[in-house]
């Protein structure tokens, strides 16, 4: 039996369809860990972490931040249903550094009313739209 070496990957959010096409890999953050998707994985649904979302097609690579999802794996298929999507060269940088901070003042402070949870979730996201941002800078060098 020979096995696939692309699989159709769909990539969506409320605001968009941001791909679809093939894939030979896909990389992401999963509630459990990261998770490495090549065809013929087997069938998985779970859910995203806020991080980079790695897309690889032959000698080219697309990344994305996404920022939460589910994500369903069949063998010839991936479709992530993503909470927001943005590509790394449109996240604002000084938003994220400024969110970042702010979260970890409150959070260290803990002075005056807030949400303990929706805080860390922020914070949670402003370092990973930033590990994203390094990621594309890493790349951009190599």
């Amino acid at each position: 039996m020979k096995h696939a070496t692309k699989m159709q990957v769909l990539v969506v959010s409320p605001e968009s369809e941001m791909y679809s096409g093939e894939a030979d890999m896909v990389f992401v953050k999963g509630a459990n860990g990261d998770l490495g998707i090549a065809p013929g994985h087997l069938q998985l649904l779970t859910s995203i972490k806020p991080g980079a979302l790695r897309l690889q097609h032959g000698s080219n690579e697309e990344l994305l931040y996404i920022s939460g999802g589910i994500l369903e794996i069949q063998p010839d298929r991936v479709s992530i249903l993503a909470d927001s999507l943005e590509r790394p060269q449109d996240v604002n940088e000084a938003a994220a550094l400024e969110a970042k901070r702010a979260a970890e003042e409150m959070l260290k402070g803990q002075q005056g009313e807030f949400n303990r949870a929706l805080v860390q979730q922020a914070l949670i996201e402003a370092t990973a739209k930033l590990q994203v941002l390094e990621l594309m800078r890493l790349r951009k060098t190599h």
